[in-house]
Parts: C-alpha cells; sequence; structure tokens
C-alpha cells in the first residue's frame, strides 16, 4: 500500500505538459477493435486506466504494444468475446468493448462495471442505444452477454435521468460506424472526448456527421482500415492543474491545455481572483495577492462545469472566503470527499444533491483517504496548502488518471512524496524536517 506523504507548499512556478487526455484514449483504444489493421495511438498517457484496458484487448486476442506515448493496437485474427470480471470490475469505462465486439463479433460478454465509487452509473443506456440496432442482452452471472446477428442503423435517443452518457454515446457510435444502414444519435453526449473519438473513426473511414452536437449521424461502412492518430489533451488534467495554481498561488504556463475544452472552468476560476491569458496552445494562470473569493459551481455535461473537477474545486473552495455552493447535478452521489476534506478542518456539508462550503483560514494535515480518482487530486492539493504532514492513502486511485502527477508537483516547487508500505515507519519521520513553507494562504 503506497500513499503521499505532503507538506505545506509554496506557490507553484513553471511550466508545465499536458499529457492525452485519458477519457478519450480508452473508447479510442476500444475501438481499434472495429478495424481490420493496425493502428498507431499517439499523446496516450502511461495511466493505470490505458494500461487496463490494454490489457483487456490483449485478453480478446489483440495485439498490443505501448511504448512511451504510443500505443499500437493490431486486431487482426483476434477472437475473443470475453471481458472478464478481475480486469472489467476495476474500470467502468471497460464498458466501451461492448459495442465493438458486437459489431466485429457478433456476441460479447461483459462483466458487469467497476471503476470509482462515486455513485450508482447503469449501463441501460448503452444496452437501450444497442439492443435498437438489434442487439439481445442477458444478465448471467454479474455479466453482460450480448449477440447481434446484424447490427442496423436505427435513431436512438440516450438521454438519460442525469442528461447525456459520455459512454453510452461513444459505445452505440462505435457500433454504428460499420452496422448496415443509418444510426442518428438523439440526446448524444457533446464532450470533447466524444468528438475525439468521432474523428479517430472517421480517419478509419468511417461516415459521421454531426458529432460535438446533440444529434449524431452515422452512416455504416463495410470496413474500417488502421491509422495513426494522436489523442487531443487532458482537459480535466489541465482544469486541475489551474485549480492547483488557484489554492497555492503562483505563476504556471500550462502548456497543451486548450480554452475551447475549458470555458466553464477558466470562468469560474476568474471569479475567484485568478487571472487567466490564452496564449497560443497553452494557458498561463495567476493567482493575484487577494484573498480567494467563494463561488457557487454546478457541474453539468460540456460545455458546462465538468464533473471531474469538483473535487479539486472543494477543495480550493474550502480555503476561500465567504460560502460557496456546490452543486452536483451528473453524479449526485460523488461528495465522498466531504469527510475527508473535513477531516483537515474544512467546514462542508452536504443537503442533498449540494455541497454547503464554509472557507476557513486553514487547513490541517491528517491521515485521509482518497475514495476515488478525483477526489485522490483533491485530497493532495488540500494538503499543500495544509499546516503540518499530511498523508493522503488510496492513491492507486491517482495513478488511474494523472501520469506523474506529485513528480511534477515537486518539480514546480511542491513538497510530496511517495512511500510505500516496506519503507520503515521512521522514513516518514525522516521526511517531516523544518521547512519554510511560504506564507499563510
Amino acid at each position: 500500500m503506497e500513499k503521499l506523504l505532503i507538506h505545506k507548499s509554496g506557490p507553484l512556478q513553471g511550466t508545465v505538459a499536458i499529457h492525452g487526455a485519458k477519457n478519450a484514449a480508452l473508447p479510442i483504444v476500444a475501438a481499434c477493435l472495429l478495424g481490420d489493421e493496425p493502428s498507431i495511438i499517439e499523446n496516450v498517457p502511461q495511466v493505470t486506466d490505458v494500461l487496463l484496458m490494454s490489457e483487456i484487448l490483449r485478453h480478446l486476442g489483440a495485439t498490443v504494444d505501448f511504448s512511451g506515448d504510443r500505443l499500437t493496437v493490431s486486431p487482426n485474427g483476434y477472437a475473443g468475446t470475453v471481458a472478464p470480471y478481475e480486469l472489467v470490475s476495476r474500470m467502468r469505462a471497460s464498458i466501451c468493448v461492448l459495442g465493438p465486439l458486437l459489431a466485429r463479433q457478433g456476441k460479447a460478454q461483459v462483466s458487469m462495471p467497476g471503476g470509482c465509487v462515486i455513485g450508482p452509473r447503469p449501463v441501460d443506456l448503452h444496452l437501450k442505444g444497442l439492443q435498437a440496432m438489434g442487439a439481445t442482452f442477458s444478465i448471467e452471472h454479474g455479466y453482460i452477454v450480448g449477440t447481434a446477428n446484424e447490427l442496423r442503423g436505427a435513431k436512438i435517443h440516450l438521454g438519460g435521468s442525469f442528461g447525456s452518457s459520455v459512454l453510452a454515446t461513444t459505445n452505440v457510435m462505435s457500433a454504428a460506424a460499420i452496422a448496415d444502414g443509418v444510426t442518428v444519435i438523439e440526446h448524444a453526449a457533446c464532450e470533447p472526448e466524444v468528438v475525439d473519438l468521432a474523428n479517430f473513426l472517421i480517419a478509419m473511414g468511417a461516415r459521421i456527421e454531426g458529432h460535438g452536437s446533440p444529434v449524431i449521424r452515422i452512416e455504416g461502412v463495410e470496413r474500417l482500415h488502421g491509422v495513426r492518430y494522436r489523442i487531443i489533451p487532458d482537459r480535466i488534467e489541465a482544469g486541475t492543474w489551474m485549480t492547483a495554481t488557484a489554492i497555492l498561488g503562483g505563476d504556471l504556463t500550462i502548456e497543451g491545455a486548450l480554452a475551447d475544452h475549458l470555458g466553464a472552468v477558466i470562468d469560474k476560476l476568474c471569479e475567484t481572483t485568478m487571472a487567466i491569458d490564452k496564449l497560443n496552445g497553452s494557458l498561463r494562470v495567476r493567482r493575484s495577492r487577494d484573498p480567494i473569493r467563494a463561488v457557487d459551481v454546478t457541474t453539468l455535461p460540456f460545455p458546462g462545469f465538468p464533473t471531474d473537477l469538483q473535487a479539486p474545486m472543494m477543495a480550493l473552495m474550502a480555503r476561500a472566503r465567504g460560502v460557496s455552493v456546490l452543486t452536483e447535478r451528473v453524479y449526485p452521489e460523488r461528495f465522498m470527499h466531504i469527510a475527508e476534506l473535513n477531516r483537515m478542518g474544512a467546514s462542508i456539508t452536504r443537503e442533498g444533491t449540494s455541497a454547503i462550503v464554509k472557507g476557513v483560514d486553514r487547513l490541517s494535515g491528517a491521515p485521509v483517504t482518497a475514495p476515488d480518482l478525483r477526489a485522490s487530486a483533491a485530497l493532495v492539493l488540500a494538503g499543500l496548502t495544509a499546516e503540518n504532514q499530511t498523508e493522503v492513502g488510496g492513491v492507486e486511485h491517482l495513478d488511474r488518471g494523472y501520469q506523474d502527477f506529485e513528480n511534477e508537483l515537486v518539480r514546480l516547487g511542491a513538497d510530496i512524496r511517495r512511500i510505500t508500505a516496506e519503507e520503515r515507519p521512521d522514513a516518514a519521520l525522516a521526511f517531516n524536517v523544518e521547512r519554510d513553507t511560504g506564507e499563510e494562504r
């Protein structure tokens, strides 16, 4: 079991480069199963979720080579149809293989997906969309068992209780790319990661229109070929670095951050006293000397404020002057980090789908455990502004979506170190030495 030992740190200074988008890489890697030639995917982040998806494809019989930020998938001759529990249960996005398997193999057995514990995230929209195209499903021994003698184009409404579904949209779009006829997805997700998958499929020979809008039209083709493709930068990673600068202060240039993907985040951070300059292919983020101002935030599907940045934003609001209301409209149960932030001295209460955050003058270091991926980043950022030492457990969640996060923080001036359970207990004591922590925030 690994943990992060964190001490209060001064402002972040320098430049950080954004890796490829994890949430774009996963459906794109799964969609490689649709081709009949190898595909080379560039700018792929070396994170646990992508490694798990690679293992699922290998289990299915595809050849996968992951070197640096380049992932090569050769689907030639793969015959597997079972995505096993021991892999799928660790990552919800594993469901992305369902559509490609049904389209290419005519059958699929995919374990019910797992991942972060942020509340129920049903697969009903996935099944609804694929059923409209001719697939049949049953749930057997914890597996989704699907068959499809032939997938046919259909008009499909994918709206759910909490809006559109990114993964359901990508699953149906992937399957429709080689289905017979025309598929129209209504209430489709508009996220940049959906657009990236559509562009990848188009590069392979698919015929897709309307991606990035609520209505996507896909005309099925007989085959998809291999392609070389570069994944978009990770807007959630960029937003996390922006929030980190807001919490710690400093002057940070974020290379690769796309302002068009971060409009709602930029808007809210500017309300907190941040100065954000849009440069050519990057963002410069600075915090003024004024206290952080409290702001209200509601998470929404793109182009709204992303749910994946709700937890880091809560860590920022915990130190703001005033009272903030953070309302979760995408995953209403995504508040497990409240208890951990309160252990550090935050003043946060939950009221239904909202969190009421009363800003405090200081946080105090404490042992905390990250319950999910984005909460892990929030606890790290909170620890960097807290007095004394913070120990963050559950860092396996951090590794699912952030590449070399703590090493980049160290390079930019933060005081953070990863230790393993095998290290002697006094390793933490040796790390807890007197240091210059910068001015009070």
